[in-house]
């Protein structure tokens, strides 16, 4: 059983890796073994987290950073030439970088409409984008294993009462985002799995970050686990998907929420 889990001689991409559940994901990836690049906008960024990875870890894992905006074409392309150029064709992608507007976060009556097609744009249409070029590469090699950030946002409506008393919201435009990339992560197990390709998703409830802390303690009140998730508990998902042991997993969705959504 441990052979099934290890991510040995794997190489693994997570975009938004310098990102709070990236550092996470990129550190249970290479507790198995995995090779990673750290995927990300600010390049600066993810070579601080490679560096403390190095250092954690003795230097003895490949860990490197790569500049990458998922809502540009270009960037997607230059960088799987870039990966192709290294010999580090992936076996595994992880979709889970966050770009988003300055004003994300408007109630939903006040979302200009640039924004929400610009927030749609940059997500979920830069996870579509991914995606396609990725599983080609993947459908070529004969394998892969590609993961999308979902949410339980995604599957049910929210609960606006654990919001009072703070300046937080559950942006209209994240719903919207997160239900189509479960939608699309459907759709794709569908179309690659003839090729040896699996793509599914993992839907994190409510993860601790320093919140406010009303919100925390009205939010814990609803989980049957009565807590929120920690980054930890998310990453573990994203790599046993990754892994051997989910071999026969594809277009799935593994809600990670402390039960939130079955009550």
């Amino acid at each position: 059983m441990q052979n099934i889990f290890s991510l040995q001689q794997k190489v693994a991409v997570v975009t938004g890796g310098a990102g709070l559940l990236g550092r996470a994901i990129i550190k249970a990836l290479v507790s198995l073994g995995a090779d990673v690049i750290i995927a990300d906008l600010d390049l600066a960024a993810a070579q601080i987290i490679a560096d403390a990875m190095l250092r954690e870890f003795d230097n003895d894992p490949k860990i490197s950073a790569l500049k990458l905006d998922i809502a540009s074409e270009d960037s997607i392309l230059a960088s799987i030439d870039t990966l192709a150029n290294t010999g580090h064709f992936p076996d595994i992608w992880v979709n889970n970088a966050y770009p988003r507007t300055d004003d994300w976060g408007l109630v939903f009556e006040k979302i200009p409409a640039a924004s929400w097609r610009c927030n749609v744009d940059k997500h979920m249409n830069g996870y579509c984008l991914c995606c396609q070029k990725i599983a080609e590469v993947m459908k070529n090699e004969g394998h892969g294993s590609i993961i999308n950030m979902g949410s339980i946002y995604g599957m049910v409506g929210p609960d606006f009462s654990i919001y009072e008393g703070t300046e937080m919201t559950m942006p209209a435009a994240y719903a919207a985002i997160k239900g189509g990339i479960l939608s699309f992560t459907r759709y794709l197990a569908a179309y690659y799995g003839p090729y040896g390709v699996r793509v599914n998703a993992v839907s994190p409830g409510g993860v601790f970050n320093g919140q406010d802390v009303s919100f925390v303690t009205e939010y814990s009140k609803k989980p049957p686990m009565r807590r929120m998730g920690k980054p930890e508990d998310v990453a573990a998902a994203v790599a046993f998907l990754a892994s051997d042991s989910a071999g026969y997993i594809t277009g799935h969705n593994l809600v990670v929420d402390g039960g939130w959504t079955i009550i």
